[in-house]
């Protein structure tokens, strides 16, 4: 029956199966199917059985291999042979899928990958159809892995972020020799971009202007089509979108319920995203700077996580109402709960550009990869929050001494605190704007769609 449907194009989209990059190849996807085209999302048979997403009139669901059919990356010996077996079996599966396509109603026309998946472009040419790379990270971020690729990184190279310290850089620059697997796919990205048709940007204009157009001289075909969060949050021109739709896990109504008895921008958030590992130390003293904070908190905290909490911190926190431990929560309904007032983050860019445009100002604590970039821009150049600072002579601990001066620096009803929360509600607009009918990252999508619909 929906094949009958008068799509004028079809667009298959493949990330890379994690949920930080799900997420936002479906919120894209989302927005191009808006447009009256038809989209598929392919995820892994691992991923997908444990999402078990269903399809809609909006996005449909289909699936190609990793290799790892019963147990995803964790069945893999590393990354490298996670990376190596996927790209055979993704291939292939990949084609079997587009072959299946072709002879349909709407064959594929596009294929929109994740450039941790060079081989998903090298398909679509094999095919004859057109490309898209879609990068999930800030522009800024993937500029700096650009050029470091390129051989051209210098600290005065990277346009609006002013001085740039080593701290400052994605770790697996700032840190030689780390994850060096990782550090190898992340500069891989760009080893065939220039095939591609397209170039995406998961971040809107206005906020990485002068990057956006520095990348640009490089990347002509760079289209910026963020913010990807559920249209509810933003513009809300999209029919019950209120959710990501695809979740690893689950939540209830526990946070939104202790939300609703706290005044209006008395909670700090807290949460690290799924793959943050504090050390027993540096969890103790979180806890600690929370607690004597005097502020309200939320703070997520992973199953496998709760036994490095203080002993009775849960159950003395809890008893006054003063802070609340959980599992897991539904982010975005906490964040754009009227009594959250800050965001303490990882800094990954999803947890980021959502509070971005939701207006929470943030407190960045970041660990590894992309998030002490992030942070800079946080702090540095957006203006939106603050970074905590590291205790050096503590093996890299953040002391409760610093979380408390942080928490109050950004909750306090100050100079520096309201400024922050000015800029915040600036860059909320900023990103309905974008999304917006007639907005920078609508225009995009609408040039993409049309240059698709005309070779279709």
């Amino acid at each position: 029956m929906e094949d009958n449907k008068g799509y004028r194009a079809h667009v298959l989209v493949v990330p890379y199966p994690a949920q930080g990059h799900i997420n936002p190849f479906l919120q894209f996807s989302k927005r191009v199917a808006s447009k009256g085209i038809k989209v598929t999302l392919a995820n892994t048979i691992f991923i997908a059985n444990s999402l078990q997403p269903k399809s809609s009139g909006s996005v449909h669901f289909d699936t190609i291999s990793d290799g790892y059919d019963e147990g995803g990356f964790a069945r893999a010996e590393s990354i490298d042979e996670y990376l190596s077996r996927m790209e055979a079996v993704g291939s292939k599966t990949l084609a079997e899928l587009i072959t299946k396509h072709q002879n349909s109603p709407h064959p594929i026309n596009c294929i929109v990958y994740d450039p941790f998946l060079p081989w998903a472009l090298e398909v679509a040419k094999q095919f004859g159809v057109l490309a898209g790379a879609f990068f999930t990270q800030t522009c800024t971020v993937n500029y700096i892995y650009y050029l470091q690729h390129r051989g051209k990184l210098t600290v005065s190279s990277i346009p609006g972020l002013h001085v740039l310290e080593p701290q400052d850089l994605p770790s697996f620059i700032s840190v030689p020799g780390s994850y060096p697997a990782y550090f190898e796919m992340v500069l891989n990205q760009f080893l065939n971009t220039h095939k591609a048709d397209f170039i995406f940007a998961n971040t809107f204009y206005k906020l990485e202007q002068e990057v956006v157009d520095s990348m640009s001289k490089d990347c002509s075909n760079l289209l910026t089509i963020g913010p990807t969060v559920p249209s509810t949050y933003l513009d809300n021109s999209i029919k019950d979108d209120k959710d990501y739709g695809l979740h690893l896990f689950k939540s209830d109504s526990t946070c939104t319920d202790w939300l609703n008895t706290k005044p209006a921008g008395s909670v700090v958030y807290v949460a690290f995203g799924s793959m943050a590992n504090l050390s027993d130390k540096q969890m103790g003293e979180l806890a600690f700077g929370l607690k004597e904070s005097g502020v309200h908190f939320l703070w997520v905290v992973r199953a496998s996580e709760e036994a490095k909490l203080p002993s009775k911190f849960v159950q003395e926190t809890s008893n006054g109402g003063e802070g609340l431990v959980v599992k897991w929560s539904p982010q975005l309904e906490v964040l754009s709960h009227a009594a959250v007032g800050c965001f303490f983050t990882h800094g990954g860019w999803n947890s980021t550009i959502e509070a971005l445009s939701l207006g929470v100002p943030m407190i960045a604590m970041p660990q590894w990869t992309d998030q002490p970039t992030n942070s800079k821009l946080v702090e540095a150049v957006w203006k939106v929050g603050v970074r905590v600072k590291v205790d050096e002579n503590a093996n890299g601990i953040v002391g409760r001494d610093e979380i408390k001066r942080c928490i109050r620096k950004v909750m306090r009803d100050d100079k520096d605190g309201n400024e922050m929360k000015k800029n915040a509600k600036k860059w909320r607009e900023l990103a309905i704007e974008a999304v917006s009918d007639g907005g920078t990252s609508d225009n995009n999508i609408q040039q993409f769609v049309s240059k698709l619909t005309a070779t279709a």
